[in-house]
């Protein structure tokens, strides 16, 4: 299973929707630094790499303004839909589009700025996504990638590690796995020898405030991982599975539910 596409996975559990929903308290935090890192201003045209449902793209638009070209790119039909239907009417239509990274369909040196948000670690041919990113990104260009840190430092996916390891079944390791796997020195290198230079990578940290846990941390391990759960060890493991996330962040919930935790990236940059 280990060369099954991420998309199976999602398609076996709630969906781009779910996805969306559950992901945003945690992935929005850092799209301000991702998006600064590229310095965009009105009238810049900027790619949102491996998109999914349109974070950082919807950020951008707002950036950009109407004289502007913002675009999202990204395989999973399912992220696209949802990025296209939940994108703010502000500003003129994003143009999110279904393809891989590296087979991007842009013209050569289209774009100011491309940024990318939890998607390199997912890319199979990491090397042959940057050349392709590289073709598309104007001389003096900017990249901005963010990748998570590793695991044990994030206490909240540790807890949901965890959960996997024990109702995920014998692939759920793998999978969880690759969220983590890109290092700073992984991305500098194969942007370098895609033609980037002036790399620079920094560490990344906010403490995040979660919705109450009992329905959301059962509810987002469901988004992401509820196929691989429910094939593994069937549909009634998700309730144990969400309820053993809980049960190890017990300690650093607050008396209304919520909790707020640490989320750290590596976020690496480089100029064209």
């Amino acid at each position: 299973m280990a060369d099954t596409p991420l998309t199976d996975v999602h398609r076996a559990s709630h969906g781009p929707e779910q996805y969306a929903a559950y992901s945003a308290p945690i992935m929005r935090p850092f799209v301000a630094e991702l998006l600064d890192a590229v310095d965009l201003g009105p009238g810049s045209t900027v790619l949102d790499l491996a998109c999914g449902t349109g974070f950082a793209a919807h950020a951008a638009a707002a950036l950009t303004g109407p004289t502007g070209r913002v675009c999202g790119a990204d395989i999973d039909e399912g992220m696209i839909r949802v990025a296209r239907e939940q994108h703010p009417r502000l500003y003129p239509d994003i143009d999110f589009t279904v393809a891989p990274a590296d087979l991007l369909p842009y013209d050569t040196a289209a774009f100011d700025a491309v940024v990318c948000q939890q998607g390199t670690q997912f890319f199979p041919d990491l090397g042959a996504a940057f050349a392709e990113t590289a073709r598309v990104t104007r001389p003096t260009g900017r990249f901005a990638t963010t990748a998570w840190a590793p695991v044990d430092r994030q206490p909240y996916f540790l807890a949901q590690q965890r959960a996997l390891e024990e109702y995920g079944g014998p692939d759920a390791p793998g999978y969880f796995a690759r969220a983590f796997a890109r290092t700073a020195d992984q991305l500098t290198e194969a942007l370098r020898t895609a033609g980037y230079h002036d790399t620079a990578h920094r560490e990344v940290t906010f403490a995040i405030t979660l919705p109450p846990l009992d329905t959301y941390a059962p509810g987002h391990l469901t988004a992401l991982w509820g196929g691989l759960i429910t094939r593994a060890s069937g549909r009634r493991a998700l309730t144990a599975a969400g309820r053993l996330v809980l049960d190890q962040l017990a300690d650093r919930t607050a008396p209304d539910g919520t909790a707020t935790l640490p989320f750290t990236v590596t976020l690496v940059t480089a100029t064209r």
